[in-house]
């Protein structure tokens, strides 16, 4: 993600002694499985997402909780499992993202979640469509302590927003934004950091100088610029793969057709420092495990620090370093972001 002075030094002021060994542990376990190939797992993670719920307004074309199309349950995630889920981690825990799948706002009880992990000291991180943040939530977000906000707007014009954004208001979003803007200026706070993320699709490649200039105009503190991930992509059947291959995660080969743009290692920094928890308690690798198929572990029958030294654990960091392609969560995970200007 692109680099900004006052939220990455915000991002260091989380940071202490443990948290830091932890990190150290992390970090040198990853580098020794990378070069062994054999799986070793020191300390617990530093970055976790949880979701607070699978629900959604909108229906977008290539999202799992939009298209209604989860094999898993839906639900919310409820506030006493999250405090025990924190409670056994937060002295090693620095950033926290509630986010997985869903709109987070449509859980009740999710500022107060947010509150719960700010008092903890821990990074706090959400990613939102924007059409609940009321001048009553926006007030309520700052002084949940939220370190960062990301808005997804992928569209200056309502007509462009809609063809990726199904169902939404463009409307909603910028007013929630300015919201978001003037509750900060009230309450005289610089958190949480905001962020325009324009996924960038072949709908929309033509706005991304009319997004940037909407970002200042609105007042946010930036505009991210992120590839989108295509699950068919060698058929495109929502025709949103861009012509610009600078924002794509795929590319023509020489027979015209879309391939990955990257070749697939086998390691996983993520596998490593963090891990996605369900609004239900179940333990994903990761966000490209959307419907939860690699169940590594359920919180509700053990705890986490057991779920993460688990033979089932290792034996998926194993199948990492051994083939990558052939995990398929794997197979379509590139993630990118450029920053406007």
């Amino acid at each position: 993600m692109p680099f900004n002075f006052r939220d990455s030094l915000n991002l260091a002021r989380k940071l202490t002694l443990r948290r830091a060994w932890n990190a150290v542990k992390v970090l040198s376990s990853y580098y020794l499985s990378k070069y062994s190939g054999k799986a070793i797992q020191w300390g617990v993670p530093i970055s976790i997402s949880v979701e607070p719920t699978t629900s959604c307004n909108l229906r977008c074309p290539e999202c799992p909780s939009g298209l209604r199309a989860f094999t898993r349950p839906t639900g919310m995630l409820q506030s006493n499992f999250f405090r025990n889920t924190i409670d056994q981690l937060y002295k090693e825990l620095f950033y926290l993202v509630f986010y997985f799948q869903g709109e987070p706002y449509l859980n009740p009880a999710f500022l107060e979640m947010v509150k719960y992990a700010s008092d903890k000291g821990i990074y706090t991180a959400t990613s939102t469509n924007a059409h609940y943040l009321t001048e009553a939530n926006a007030r309520k977000t700052v002084e949940s302590g939220l370190d960062r906000l990301i808005i997804s707007i992928d569209g200056t014009t309502q007509e462009v927003y809609q063809q990726y954004r199904v169902g939404g208001k463009l409307d909603k979003v910028l007013e929630g934004a300015r919201n978001i803007v003037q509750a900060k200026k009230t309450l005289g706070s610089s958190k949480p950091f905001v962020v325009f993320q324009f996924l960038v699709v072949k709908p929309n490649e033509h706005q991304l100088e009319e997004a940037g200039q909407l970002a200042k105009q609105i007042g946010v503190d930036a505009l991210w610029l992120k590839t989108a991930q295509v699950y068919d992509y060698a058929n495109d059947p929502n025709q949103l793969i861009p012509a610009n291959e600078k924002y794509s995660r795929y590319k023509k080969d020489k027979d015209g057709n879309y391939a990955f743009k990257n070749q697939l290692l086998n390691h996983c920094w993520r596998a490593w420092h963090a891990t996605v928890i369900t609004w239900d308690g179940l333990v994903v690798p990761c966000c490209f495990d959307k419907d939860a198929q690699h169940r590594l572990g359920d919180l509700k029958k053990a705890s986490f620090h057991e779920i993460w030294q688990d033979p089932t654990y290792q034996k998926f960091r194993s199948g990492l370093l051994k083939s990558r392609a052939n995990i398929d969560i794997c197979a379509n995970c590139s993630e990118g972001t450029r920053v406007w200007g």
